[in-house]
């Protein structure tokens, strides 16, 4: 029944979001109305559960009821009235670093600062409205009103790689990578404390209960998605360790709020707490130097440093790298610095 559901068929006066969510492997048994809760950004319990009453709710193609449990793999279909929202992008010169372009996608190193795409607050400014002007014409999905082109994003204060889809059959090609989690994304990350092993950090993602702002990692699957991060250690130095992480999923905030759960906040970050000295000695020299590294890089030591995927046109493997920009590379000299002279 769910292939009866046509998308193109549209009253222009009442547009409607659609959504396809594939459970976790890991997914605990879990209500319905709860597991799309978890699921949808931006919806309230009313709106999902309007749609169950209404029909529009369906579980491996057929209907399904609020009370259903999701098991792992399923798949869940929804259709939601969309609300009324501005969601024309407009054009703006804004200067953008592509690394690769071709008729199907770019590659552009983000710098740090840059929101990517209009939001609450961030209505001009962003990549993508900078994208619209690069491009004549930007795909859109359903679901990904006023986010032309993107199938991924990072952090406004995280710098380094993202792919942009320049066609409608790329971007469908490049989502479904996402989805499957087949694309390869590894970050470099410098974080507080000395890490002395690999690792990976797993668990349910879900917004901060006191602070809506930051995530936070559970273990009850009621209050967030599943996520896993591992991590290799590239380099210690001494109260901080720089790290390369390689994420299996892709939630909000994910690395920072993955290693601020096992102790070890990305270094300088605000919301998650690395902004303040968590590691070292009481001398006021050494609170100068950190105090010193924090205006270096006023933002959290993340870099989106490689991305892997196969090319939608060609079918071929694609693997692109970015070095990290002057600001972290600045701080990690001196951190190298402060190590080599500390040991002598």
């Amino acid at each position: 029944m769910a292939e009866e559901l046509d998308i193109h068929e549209q009253d222009e006066q009442e547009l409607f979001e659609h959504y396809r969510i594939e459970a976790d492997k890991g997914q605990a048994l879990l209500r319905l109305d709860k597991f799309l809760m978890n699921r949808v950004e931006n919806t309230s319990r009313s709106r999902i559960q309007n749609a169950i009453d209404a029909e529009t709710v369906f579980v491996n193609g057929k209907l399904a009821k609020a009370s259903y449990k999701v098991k792992p793999l399923d798949v869940v279909t929804m259709v939601l009235p969309d609300p009324p929202r501005d969601t024309e992008v407009y054009p703006e010169k804004i200067p953008l670093d592509i690394i690769y372009e071709d008729d199907d996608l770019l590659l552009v190193n983000k710098e740090a600062g840059m929101v990517v795409h209009p939001g609450f607050n961030n209505y001009t400014g962003t990549l993508v409205n900078a994208l619209t002007y690069h491009l004549s014409q930007l795909p859109t999905l359903p679901g990904n009103t006023g986010r032309p082109g993107l199938v991924h994003r990072i952090d406004k204060d995280t710098s380094g790689l993202l792919v942009v889809a320049k066609n409608e059959w790329a971007m469908t090609f490049l989502a479904k990578q996402f989805f499957d989690h087949t694309i390869n994304r590894k970050y470099l990350a410098l974080a507080w404390g000395d890490i002395t092993e690999d690792g990976t950090v797993s668990g349910y993602i879900g917004r901060n209960a006191k602070d809506r702002r930051i995530m936070e990692l559970y273990d009850d699957p009621e209050k967030g998605k599943w996520s896993v991060t591992h991590y290799k250690v590239l380099e210690r130095l001494g109260y901080v360790t720089l790290i390369a992480c390689e994420l299996e999923t892709g939630r909000t905030h994910q690395i920072r709020a993955h290693l601020k759960s096992i102790g070890h906040p990305l270094f300088s970050d605000e919301s998650y707490g690395g902004d303040k000295i968590l590691k070292g000695t009481v001398f006021s020299k050494y609170k100068q130097f950190v105090n010193n590294c924090f205006e270096l890089l006023p933002r959290q030591a993340l870099h989106a440093e490689s991305l892997g995927f196969i090319h939608p046109r060609t079918k071929e493997p694609m693997h692109f790298r970015m070095s990290p920009p002057s600001d972290f590379q600045a701080v990690l000299e001196k951190w190298r610095s402060y190590v080599a002279s500390t040991d002598r």
